[in-house]
């Protein structure tokens, strides 16, 4: 029975571990990927989706319940949080709010509901481009996110964001969206790539591509590459 409470207590620690062993990969121990199914209940924080007849109630975030609204069938990526006391699902319409939300839960002090809160303030886009550029003063406009979780956030997932691949969306100081610019993602990836394997650390790297191609959204990748040498 012990042995069982054991595992139980340590099962979380375990999947998040393997998450960032396989670059945020879900963990084996985890047997929902997903839940697709008649969108029976929704309200902000919460969605039961009824599937095979059972109904699997989930916790959301406003992204999340955004993205349902008006619809009567959902699929919705899951991360099972199991604990000696309770066995919670946390769904998500879309993996890249899954993976951010478990990078998340990796920094100390930050738990489900910060988590869920974090993305209920931003959207995935908009949360990479907080880390990788530093605002930890936006960060801190999350309800009950102190600026020393801030900014601990930051250090801990600066890198790791950057490797993600998820395009990020500019965050204005005031915390408001700046629309995105359209430029070519396979010579920003490569260019990327290829300042990594010359020894550049992801944040830095990706920081420096964007900018390029924010002023030459069509330049070619090796343009791209020897602007960014100069750079870093």
């Amino acid at each position: 029975m012990k042995r069982r409470k054991d595992f139980e207590k340590n099962i979380d620690k375990r999947q998040i571990n393997v998450i960032f062993a396989s670059n945020f990969a879900i963990s084996k121990t985890t047997m929902i990927e997903y839940v697709r199914g008649i969108v029976d209940e929704l309200t902000p924080t919460t969605a039961v989706i009824e599937c095979g007849g059972v109904g699997y109630l989930l916790n959301i975030s406003l992204n999340t319940y955004t993205a349902l609204q008006g619809k009567s069938e959902a699929r919705l990526f899951v991360y099972e949080s199991i604990r000696e006391d309770a066995w919670t699902l946390f769904g998500f319409v879309t993996k890249d709010e899954r993976t951010l939300f478990l990078a998340l839960l990796v920094v100390s002090g930050v738990g489900g509901n910060t988590a869920r809160t974090i993305l209920s303030t931003f959207s995935p886009a908009e949360l990479c481009d907080i880390i990788m550029n530093e605002k930890v003063k936006i960060l801190t406009t999350v309800k009950g996110l102190g600026k020393k979780t801030a900014e601990k956030i930051i250090v801990e997932l600066k890198d790791k964001v950057a490797s993600l691949g998820i395009e990020a969306s500019t965050v204005s100081s005031q915390g408001e969206a700046v629309p995105a610019v359209s430029y070519n993602k396979e010579v920003h990836d490569e260019a990327i790539e290829a300042l990594k394997m010359l020894g550049f650390p992801p944040a830095p790297a990706t920081k420096a591509v964007r900018a390029i191609l924010k002023d030459d959204p069509t330049a070619p990748v090796e343009k791209v590459i020897k602007i960014a040498l100069k750079m870093l």
